[in-house]
């Protein structure tokens, strides 16, 4: 039986991966049967020398050309530890959305200041001015936003449904200013998740209140829901406002929620 002890260098062609190429997307992670490469620090890594046999079935999944076959000496592709290793990891904790999202580029934290209103250099002076983005950080969506992130400190958080983003073509100026905005779906996304998510943000966040800004349709009720679930997990009480828009980008209803302490 092989062992770390006992692994003897050999010839062999095996994978080499060029960091300056990397993005980190992750995507040649689930090419590799054998399990030999991990998105580490935000780039993708040999585990070990040994799981990888050299055959290159992650080439074409690299986007940016990254990966390669080489030959040089290395370990000794050991098929029993490999085998040992993916039974290892099956025991661990299955990955979750945000776990496999965050060797994405896209997860890249960033705060920025608002633009202002715009105007066209070849406009008159008394031409109207064209809004900037009201958007503070990135990223935006739920399930890439960690509990942490510096813009969560202290905010007014707007939670936005996806769709609101088409429907109303006033969001950044009439919802955006002065708030830290989480978009998702509460039909596509897993609301078991969501209600984590929030949890641990109202935990350790210091949130000072909630705008939940949905659709007039049926499935967009369940985030109210899962924000004051996550507000009840927490042990939290928040000042949460709904505002509803209907399918033609109209304010129907604004309204302040009951956390469920306060009913």
């Amino acid at each position: 039986m092989k062992n770390e002890e006992n692994t003897m260098k050999v010839m062999r062609k095996i994978i080499e991966i060029d960091d300056e190429l990397c993005d980190g997307c992750g995507e040649c992670v689930p090419s590799c049967a054998e399990g030999a490469i991990q998105v580490v620090d935000g780039k993708a890594r040999l585990v070990a020398e040994k799981y990888c046999d050299g055959l290159g079935a992650c080439l074409g999944e690299c986007p940016n050309g990254a990966l390669q076959v080489i030959e040089r000496e290395a370990d000794d592709f050991d098929e029993e530890a490999v085998e040992n290793y993916l039974k290892e990891q099956e025991k661990g904790p299955k990955p979750t959305a945000f776990t496999m999202a965050a060797a994405c580029p896209s997860t890249q934290i960033h705060v920025f200041a608002p633009a202002e209103y715009e105007k066209d250099p070849g406009e008159g002076k008394d031409a109207p001015g064209r809004m900037g983005s009201r958007l503070t950080h990135w990223p935006v969506q739920i399930n890439l936003v960690p509990p942490t992130a510096p813009f969560l400190k202290g905010a007014d958080l707007l939670i936005v449904a996806d769709c609101v983003s088409v429907a109303y073509p006033n969001l950044h100026a009439d919802f955006l200013g002065g708030k830290v905005v989480m978009m998702g779906c509460p039909k596509f996304d897993d609301v078991a998740g969501y209600i984590d998510k929030f949890t641990e943000i109202f935990k350790v966040a210091g949130i000072r209140s909630i705008t939940a800004l949905v659709m007039e349709v049926p499935c967009c009720s369940s985030l109210p829901m899962i924000i004051k679930r996550a507000m009840d997990a927490a042990g939290k009480e928040l000042p949460i406002e709904q505002v509803i828009i209907s399918t033609r980008g109209e304010v129907l209803q604004k309204k302040a929620l009951l956390a469920e302490g306060e009913r």
